[in-house]
Order: structure tokens, then sequence, then C-alpha cells
């Protein structure tokens, strides 16, 4: 992989801004100031193996003001068992030095250097100029002499070490450590609809205010106890999940009508000690609740294994009994100091001798991932720390169907002898025998991709790789993508991943298949069975639910493993699912996205998520819907007679298609001005008026309640202002993608001048509301306006005006529009400058506190956040299960899924769930399925020969249905089932669907309706045809 130059011009980026284009996905997990503050930061990282460079990544991708690596030590070949940014070739140079340059191509505004020194501590001032400093494989000593050092002088520490599949990580972080920001959720805000003389708040129609006990909240808009609002943060106590106290209101006066609450993140204040004071007595997070006294046990048995190399020189070896008994002696000792005994468990301490020499891939990312983390809260104050050691290990990922002695773990001279250590010779065959196939190519692809070309996967004859992927690679993805360079964007994500993973393990060349296509039903004749059946196991890198669903019910339809996983922030996930053991993916549902009611989009705004989904329906009712229906009545002919009368919406539509071909058919650039123009009036003066005339201010309720309080805000109409930058804003974008749908040309040449020039010469009429329009007043009500289902059609006379009004398609002939697809992530198409401007203009009407361009994005563009800290973090532990599925185990205990939250911290793992089981009673029995991975599979059979092949097992089949088509029902009359009978299931198929059956199809799927022997409907599981061809 070469270093390459940088697409982005450093210098551009001056007084601390931030390439948004770059960064946009990880500014929406910390934010503008958090970065700033990493901006200005000076990390240093020591030790450049497999931990160190993880870290080394994920900091640079992440940015800072600097990064130097310390690393003097000869490269040696066990090292690529996990040092991704080393070569063979590189075998005998100092780590940090061909390191280097290789992080330093991740992100041009990160510089990267070597900290030229041959120890750390021989000269500690060098230490100050960094802000923070993060050890791995450090001697113990080097550890605390440096530890004391940073403490006193206010630097930031982290320590991270791996050992096989145990790991551990230490902070300090100084005395007094303010947090700004402890669980990264977005601040929570409510409507109120009370506040009684005792201070409880209760939140509006029974909706949930999400707050907790001690947060803190602010007021406004509150009418009678007006001191409340803009006051000074309030402490709260929660009362009920609609109710909170905010204590003594006295002498506030007495609460009217209206108000808003908002939350407000307080910071948090730790003091941390440093590592000499943490040895003896630590304070320990806990990673795994099923393993609650593991974490005192592996803090002794770390400090053994540092006491072990300071007498030997080196590690115990790799499954020598002689070093494990004196690693549990070391430990027995010093389990017996301090206040609390500690009790070990001899099996564990072992494994932690034999296994102290290896190194693994996915253990460096999961600490990587998490010490990466623990560096960026440090400098930005961002989320909570942890408080101050993390022990995690992963013993169940030790394999059970291989041998492991001594002999079978010492080192080859190999490049997966850090891995050999831990599991074994023969187990590493076993992972050079795989076919996996990987779906998605970009962050956690990426990731995936890295880690089993440094574990070694299917690089043997036998082995083989499958990557699909469609999309190209983008700007906003080299923040997280780590494979990809500045130089790749453009081109497909799954080439360029395999090309860069082949260059960090030659023995993949030629293993990697790549797929450009989409893993869906419309690609089955490509991904087919022979694909399918091929397969040992599938891992989905995946970004939406739909895709991830698909790829499980094939997963289950051909009984292979499948490990799912995802990110959100700072959120992780990783899902194990067993043919015949787990349930599966899509067996539970995320809840449905967020949406509003139309009324309220409409007409009753009353927070910028709102108008922002109100912008979006503009954007589409502008530049996207009329431009296609136009298509469509140009090129469809009988359009208005076929198409257009189903629809029952043909008189908008039809003035619709008059306008943007007739009347407003603009000419001219100015034209698109003055159109853009003319929608400002409309949307946000006339439609307000109207809104206005209908409801006034004053009008009251059939209660006798104000109609404008609770969650209606009452608007004012804007009158346009070319001076301000939202006003102009909207008829800049408005005009631009106007003259894009008809192919105008020169709207990104024309100044602002010119703008308000053409809007000078136009003369905008007065509005007189309209008496005889109604506006839908609450959602409860039905829409005054909605067609009831009746044609337009039956209003002939107007219909046929409209229709000899329009052009001719024939006169038109290769005239067509262009309609807009929406695109977030292209700053100079106009599509967010859109949506920020007409929701904030729509904003300012309601009085809403208005959006940002980048916080507009995001909510429009449905942005998932993303940051490589967790990114990496989730791909080792789903690698660690990996390792489970190659061996074989079918204990459903031995299995994790896992949920992090790297901002709280949080780490929750449990065993995967069980498959559903159901019984049905056969003429032998009772019998036991498996309701989500059994099947039953039958040959080309007559179908009166699958009736009677049923009636044997005691299951009488009531119906059979294939798709759509009802083959068989009992309930049919004779004369209906004569010819049925004797047909083979698949001319049955082919006869009733009225379609033949594709040739690339293997299989065809029937359900059935049954009785069992207790003449009860039961449950069975599918029925599958499988076809000879």
């Amino acid at each position: 992989m070469d270093v390459d130059g940088s697409a982005v011009d450093v210098g551009q980026l001056k007084n601390g801004d931030i390439d948004e284009s770059l960064y946009s996905r990880q500014l929406y997990v910390l934010g503008h100031e958090a970065m700033k503050r990493m901006g200005s930061s000076h990390v240093l990282i020591a030790g450049m193996r497999g931990l160190g460079v993880e870290i080394a990544k994920n900091i640079a991708l992440a940015g800072v003001k600097s990064l130097t690596l310390f690393d003097p030590e000869p490269a040696s070949i066990s090292d690529l068992s996990s040092q991704f940014f080393l070569r063979p070739d590189d075998v005998g140079k100092p780590r940090a030095a061909v390191t280097v340059p290789r992080v330093a191509e991740l992100n041009a505004y990160t510089p990267v250097t070597v900290h030229r020194s041959d120890s750390l501590t021989e000269n500690l001032e060098d230490l100050r100029q960094y802000q923070v400093i993060v050890l791995t494989g450090t001697s113990l000593q080097d550890q605390l002499t440096i530890s004391d050092f940073a403490h006193k002088n206010g630097i930031f520490l982290v320590i991270a070490d791996i050992y096989g599949l145990f790991g551990s990580i230490f902070t300090d972080f100084g005395k007094q450590f303010a947090i700004a920001d402890p669980t990264g959720e977005s601040p929570v805000s409510g409507i109120i609809a009370g506040i009684d003389p005792e201070g409880l708040v209760s939140a509006l129609d029974e909706t949930r205010h999400g707050l907790e006990d001690g947060d803190y909240v602010t007021f406004s808009e509150i009418q009678g106890m007006s001191a409340l609002n803009d006051s000074e943060p309030r402490k709260i106590t929660v009362k009920g999940p609609y109710t909170f106290s905010i204590g003594d209101v006295s002498g506030l006066g007495q609460y009217e009508r209206g108000g808003l609450y908002n939350q407000v993140k307080m910071p948090k204040i730790v003091d941390f000690q440093p590592l000499s004071e943490q040895l003896k007595k630590p304070e320990l997070l806990m990673s795994d609740f099923a393993k609650f006294d593991r974490p005192q046990q592996l803090h002794v048995g770390f400090q053994a294994l540092h006491a072990f190399k300071d007498k030997h020189g080196h590690l115990p070896r790799p499954h020598n009994e002689e070093d494990a008994s004196k690693i549990l002696e070391l430990s027995q000792a010093l389990a017996g100091q301090g206040e609390d005994k500690v009790e070990l468990d001899e099996k564990v301490i072992r494994e932690l001798s034999y296994q102290a020499q290896g190194d693994l891939s996915p253990m460096a990312a999961f600490f990587g991932g998490l010490a990466a983390q623990e560096v960026l809260k440090s400098v930005s104050g961002k989320f909570h720390p942890i408080v101050q050691w993390l022990y995690f290990d992963s013993l169940e990922s030790l394999p059970s169907s291989v041998k492991r002695s001594e002999e079978l773990c010492k080192p080859t001279g190999s490049r997966y002898d850090g891995q050999v250590a831990i599991f074994g010779a023969e187990f590493q065959q076993k992972l050079a025998d795989v076919n996996q196939f990987l779906v998605g190519a970009g962050a956690i692809g990426c990731e995936m991709l890295k880690s089993w070309a440094l574990i070694g996967l299917a690089t043997a004859a036998k082995g083989k790789i499958s990557v699909a992927d469609m999309d190209q690679i983008e700007k906003s993805n080299l923040n997280r993508q780590f494979l990809f360079r500045p130089k790749d964007v453009g081109k497909l994500k799954a080439d360029c991943a395999a090309e860069a993973v082949a260059a960090m393990n030659p023995e993949l060349n030629g293993k990697i298949v790549t797929l450009r296509d989409r893993v869906g039903t419309e690609t089955e004749h490509i991904f087919n069975e022979d694909f399918w059946e091929g397969l040992d196991g599938v891992t989905n890198a995946l970004d939406n639910v739909d895709a991830r669903q698909y790829v499980d019910r094939r997963c289950v339809f051909f009984r292979k493993p499948l490990l799912d996983s995802g990110t959100l922030g700072t959120k992780g996930n990783s899902q194990v699912v067993l043919p015949r053991l787990t349930e599966s993916y899509s067996s539970s549902q995320d809840p449905p996205e967020q949406s509003f009611p139309q009324c309220t989009l409409r007409s009753f705004p009353n927070k910028i998520e709102h108008t922002i989904a109100w912008a979006k329906e503009k954007f589409h009712q502008y530049f996207v819907g009329p431009p296609e229906t136009v298509n469509l009545y140009l090129s469809q002919s009988n359009y208005i007679e076929q198409t257009l009368k189903q629809s029952g919406n043909e008189i908008p539509t039809l003035e619709s298609i008059k306008s943007f071909l007739v009347t407003e058919k603009p000419s001219s650039f100015d034209d698109c001005i003055i159109w853009a123009r003319q929608q400002f009036e409309k949307e946000y003066n006339n439609a307000i008026q109207q809104l206005l005339y209908n409801f006034p201010k004053d009008s009251t309720t059939a209660s006798g309640a104000p109609f404008w309080s609770g969650p209606k805000r009452a608007p004012d109409p804007l009158k346009f202002d070319a001076k301000n930058a939202a006003h102009l804003g909207f008829i800049k974008a408005t005009a631009n993608l106007h003259a894009f749908n008809y192919g105008i040309e020169g709207g990104n040449k024309v100044a602002d001048k010119h703008y308000v020039e053409v809007m000078e010469n136009m003369i905008i009429p007065d509005f007189s509301p309209d008496p005889g329009v109604k506006i839908q007043a609450d959602d409860k009500e039905p829409d005054p306006n909605a067609q009831n289902g009746q044609s337009s059609f039956d209003d002939s006379d107007e219909l046929d005006q409209l229709v000899s009004s329009l052009p001719r398609p024939k006169s038109l002939a290769g005239f067509k529009l262009q309609p807009v697809e929406f695109e977030k992530d292209d700053d100079t198409n106009h599509h967010i400058d859109f949506i920020t401007a007409s929701s904030n203009l729509r904003a300012q009407n309601y009085a809403i506190p208005e959006a940002d361009r980048h916080k507009t994005k995001f909510i429009a563009g449905k942005i998932i956040p993303a940051i490589a800290t967790t990114t990496a973090l989730v791909t080792g532990l789903v690698v660690l299960e990996l390792y489970k599925i190659i061996d074989g185990k079918d204990d459903i205990e031995q299995f994790k899924n896992g949920f992090v939250n790297l901002a709280l911290p949080f780490f929750g793992f449990s065993e995967p769930i069980a498959s559903p089981k159901g019984k049905y009673l056969s003429k032998q029995g009772e019998v036991t399925i498996d309701k989500l991975w059994d099947r039953f599979e039958i040959e080309d059979v007559t179908l009166r020969e699958f009736l009677d092949h049923f009636s044997a097992k005691g299951l009488e089949v009531m119906m059979l249905s294939s798709g759509v088509s009802l083959l068989y029902a009992s309930f049919y009359p004779p004369n209906k089932l004569k010819d049925r009978m004797n047909l083979k299931l698949s001319q049955l198929v082919e006869t009733i669907s009225k379609k033949p059956i594709p040739d690339h199809q293997k299989n065809v799927i029937f359900e059935m309706t049954v009785e069992d022997q207790t003449e009860e409907d039961v449950e069975v599981p599918y029925v599958m045809l499988k076809l000879r061809k």
C-alpha cells in the first residue's frame, strides 16, 4: 500500500474549521466543540505491535493536532499476526519508523511522526509536549514511572495490553477531570401541560418526559410563572413517567399556560488516582457480568506476567507447563497481599500463561477501539471515561475440536505465530480452509476483511472469501473505512478493499472474489443455490435493516451460520445466528421509524424535526413528483385515460402538468428566479395568512380553551427580505433546482446581486384569504380535503378544459424534464441548501429555534452517525465469535451476543436466544420441531403422493400453497381436484401460477395448513421441493 498524496488541501482549513465532507459522520457523534478540542491535542502512542497500531489508526482517522509513535524495537515476523501496516520485508526494521508513513496516509489533517528516543523514561521532560500518552507493551516499571510524571503534570494517560484472549485498559485523567457530556445522548425537551404550586411539572398529553433523577432543565415560553423562563438550570426529581419536580416555586406566581422544558447537560467532575495507587486497590469496570470474579484475578495475573518478564526477559512460553506453574505461584503471592484477598481459578491463570505470547487481531481491534475512544474522551471531555480499569477475556473462543500443546503452539517463523501460540497449528489450518461470504465492504466490512487477512482466513487451497458491495467510495467514507484513500474516491468499495487486504497478506491473492451486485431477490440467479450451498458461513456488514433481513432469511433457508453486527455512534452490537440452535436476526425487530401526523406537518409544527420533514416533502413536491408525472404524460400513450384515472387525484395532477409545461414553464434562469420568489410568497406568507384567517390567534376550541395552545404554536407570515440570508438562500436553492429540472444552466455563476435585481422587477400581488378553504384542525378529525375515493372524472367539463389546454405529447417529441434524485453528500447540488432554507423559514413562521445546515443534513438525510472506534471494537467481537463457529461449537452457552456503548461506557454480553420450538402429535407419538430451522424436504412427487406421504406421518393437509397460488384445499370439490391429483408438484405450480419455474431455481417452497392426530390445526415447518436439474 503506497503512501499517496491527499486530495485535500490542509492549508484551506483556517481558524480551527472542520472539513465536514470528511468528518461528517463522526461530527454527528462528537459534535463540533469536541472535535475542535481534539484538533488542538498532541498524542503519543508507545508500542507499535497490533494493539498500538489499532489505536494509532483510530486516532488518526478521528483527527488530532499531531500523532507521535514510539517503538524503536525491530519488527518480527510474528508481529504480522495483528500489525496490519507491517510487511514481511519490514522484519528487522524499527516498528515505529516503518509504521509512521502508513498511518500518516489515513488523514492529511493529522501529521504523524516518530518520537526519537531509545527509552521513554530516559528523559521524562520530553513528554511534556503531549496532552495524552498511550502505553502498550510497556514494562510495569516504565508504566509506573511515566504514570507518576503524567499525573503530576496534568498529562492524560491510557495503558492497554493484550495477552492472547486476555486484555486490559487503565486510565488516569488526573484530578478534577471535567466530563462535559457523560452520556452522549441528545438533550430531551418537551411541552408543559402544567406546573402545580408544589413545583410538579406535567408533560403534555401524557408524553413521557425522558428525564432521570438529577438531570437539569431550563424553561421557556411559560405564561404565569414567567420568572422560570431562561432562568438558571434547575435540578429535577422524577415523580413518574409523565411528571417531575423542580422543587420550591413559591414566589414565582401561578402557572397559567404554555411552556417548554429543555434538558441541560451539566459537567461531571471525576478524580483519578495514579497507577501506583490503583495497582493496590483497583477501581474495576465490569465488562461481562457472567464473569463477576474474573477482573480481580486478571489484575493479579497481569502483574504476575510483568514480574515473570522482568525476571526472565521474556513472557511465558506458549503452553509451557513449567512457566505456567511459575505464573500461578507469582499470582498466588500477589493475591494474598493487600486488604482484599483474591481467590484464583487455577485454570484461568494457567491459560493466561499459556497465551501470554499470543497476539490476536480481534483482541487488538477490541482494545484498540476502546483505548482510542478513551484518548478522545480525555482531550474532548465528551463521554464518560473508564474509571479506571477494565479487564476482558474471550476464553470461550478457545477451540475444542483440535489439540493444543507446547509442540503445536510453538513459534515456527510464520506470520501467524501470534495466533498459533493460542490456538495451535491444527486450528490455523481450519481457518485457512474456510469459504466465507462478506456482505458489505463499508466501515465494518473494511475492518472485517483486515481482521480476516491477519488471522489467515481462507488462505489455503480450499479457502475463499466472497465480498459483495455495489457502492462506490465517497469522501465521507475515508474517515472510518480505513482501507480506502483519497485516490480511491469513485472506485468500487469491494475491489479496493480486496486489493488493500491482499497487500496486507499476500497469501490472499486470488482468494477474494468481489461481486458488484446487490444481494437481494433480484440477484438470486447470481447468488444462487450453488453459491449459498458452497459457503461455510456468512458475515453481514450492512447498514440497512431490509438487506440484513434478506441475508438472514437466506442463511436460515440454506442453514448457514450468520454473524451480524452494527453501530450507531458510540453504540454497537453483535449477534450470532446458528443453524438449529438460535433465533435469527429477523426474530426480533427494532421499533418503527418515527413519523409525524400530516396535520402537524401541514399546519401545526412545534419543533424543528417537523419543519425539516415538511421541507423534505416540499423538495419532492417541487422537484421530483411533478417532473416524473410530466415525463409519464409525455411518454405514456393514453396516460390520462388509463394511469391518471386510477389515481383519484386527476385535477391537481393535470394542473401540475399544465403548470410545468405551459403556464410556468421557464425559458431562462431568470424565469426560475421568478418562480422561486413566487413559491416563497405562497408558502411563507399566503399559506400562513390563510391559516390565521381560518383560525385567528384569539380563536377558541369548542370547550372554550385557546385554540393556539399546547402543541399548537400560532404562526406569523414572513415578509420577503433579500438581505435575510435564509430568504435569499431559499430563492437561490429553489431557482437552481427548478433550472435543473428543465436543463437550464447558469445558476452557479449568477451573483447574489442579479437575484435581487430580478426580484425587484416583480410585482407580487396582495393576498386575500379564501373563505372556501378548509383546513384540518386536528389529526383525530377527518381531512376536509380528502377525495373520499371519488374520481374527478365525474367533473367532465373542468377535466376536458384542462386536458385541451395541455400540449399534445407529439408536439414535444424528445422533450423531457429531469427529476432531482436526492443526494445528501454533494454540497454543490443545492439539495440540503434547499431543505435547510425551507425548514428554517418555516421555523421562523412558527418561532421555532432554527437548525444549521449540519443538523438539517443529519435529520433530512437520515444519516447514521459513525466513528472508527466503535466499528473496530464491534468487529473484534464478531471475529471472536467466528473462531467458535469455525471450531464447530454447538453449545449455545459458549456464544455471546454483545452490546456496547462506549459513551457510558457499558458492556453487555448474553448468550443467544434459542430458536422457538413446537410440537405435533404423529402416529408414532409426539414430535418436537424447530419452528425456525426445520423443514420437510420432498422429491417431485404427485399431489396425491404428497398428501399420502404426510398422512402417513399423522398430518392431514387442509391447504397447500406456493407463493400466492393455492394449489390444494380439502374443501375443493372432487371435479376441481381430479386433474390436479396426478400432476407432479412442479407441474402443479406452473399450471396454477401460469409461470414456468426459473432455470436457476433448484427448489420450490410450499406452505401448508395441517391437522395432527388431535384433529386440531398445528403449526408445522414449510415444505421444500427439491428439483433435479
